[in-house]
């Protein structure tokens, strides 16, 4: 079975949120990432991240995804063009 080369991490808050506030909501979820990936074997510095957002009403879905292997070099490719 292959190895996953990728990870996704969604939290839901409320649209009325700060920047600053936000942005500790980000870095939370960031930190969190970082540790699930250690725990698994990947190195968090050889990873890439993106952010998606999806609005939902009254509220925003923050997606935090991380890359590696042969899924960044993907990203990096389509970014690339």
């Amino acid at each position: 079975m292959a190895k996953p080369t990728q990870a996704h991490l969604p939290k839901t808050w409320d649209k009325t949120l700060s920047p600053g506030e936000k942005e500790m909501e980000k870095r939370k979820m960031r930190y969190y990432m970082d540790s699930k990936l250690l725990e698994v074997g990947v190195d968090p510095k050889s990873v890439i991240y993106r952010w998606s957002v999806e609005p939902k009403g009254g509220k925003e879905c923050w997606t935090c995804s991380a890359y590696w292997g042969d899924s960044k070099a993907t990203i990096l490719a389509e970014e690339g063009n």
